[in-house]
Parts: C-alpha cells; sequence; structure tokens
C-alpha cells in the first residue's frame, strides 16, 4: 500500500480508540467516591457543540443518530437506559458519568453508549 493512500479501517480504529480515551477520562473525573450525583435541575444541559459531546457523536434525540457516521447505534438506545446515565427514571434531562457537571436528554444518545444490565 502507497503512503498516499489512506487504510479506512485504520482511520476507525484510531477514531475508536482516542473515543475511548477520551470517555475513559470523562468517566474518571466524572466519578468521584463518596459523592452523590448532582441534581439535573442544578446542572446546565449538555450542548452538541460541547468538545467532549462532538467527540463522542452526542445527539439531543437519538432518533436523529447519523447511522452512516455511528454504525454501533442500534434503534431503541438512548441515555436514559445508558449505565453511565444517574438521572431518575422519567426525568427529562440527568447527569452522566461521561459528561460531569452537565445534564444530558434521556431521549439522547453518544457513542459510549452501555446498555445498563
Amino acid at each position: 500500500m502507497s503512503a498516499s493512500k489512506i487504510d479506512p479501517r485504520g482511520q476507525s480504529r484510531r477514531s475508536f480508540m482516542s473515543l475511548v480515551g477520551i470517555a475513559g477520562a470523562a468517566a474518571l473525573l466524572g466519578a468521584r467516591p463518596g459523592s452523590a450525583p448532582a441534581q439535573a435541575a442544578q446542572l446546565p444541559h449538555l450542548t452538541e457543540a460541547d468538545p467532549t459531546a462532538k467527540a463522542l457523536g452526542y445527539t439531543e434525540d437519538a432518533s436523529k443518530v447519523d447511522k452512516s457516521k455511528f454504525p454501533t447505534y442500534k434503534a431503541g438506545a438512548h441515555c436514559a437506559a445508558c449505565n453511565f446515565f444517574q438521572g431518575a427514571a422519567g426525568q427529562a434531562y440527568g447527569p452522566c458519568q461521561l459528561f460531569p457537571g452537565k445534564a444530558v436528554n434521556s431521549n439522547g444518545w453518544c457513542a459510549s453508549y452501555t446498555p445498563k444490565a
């Protein structure tokens, strides 16, 4: 393979690894032992323009996820069903371990979505 050609699989791996690193760092920063999650009403809402939100492909409405950019998205996946979501059931916005200090839309989605066990 010549140096001028780009290996799309290698590019995807690099993108994935950078997302994993960002998500891991955000999770570590957001998880403080002994601290209760902040009340969603006290937190500013995460916007899609936020740098971490952009890096993780966050969207306010999971039904509008660009499936060509995020092939791991599965219909029905949304923040309220994610392991990182800290909000109460039925709450429109809630804290997320990946976005410390911000409240995410319970109907939103990001590339770090991990279904609750």
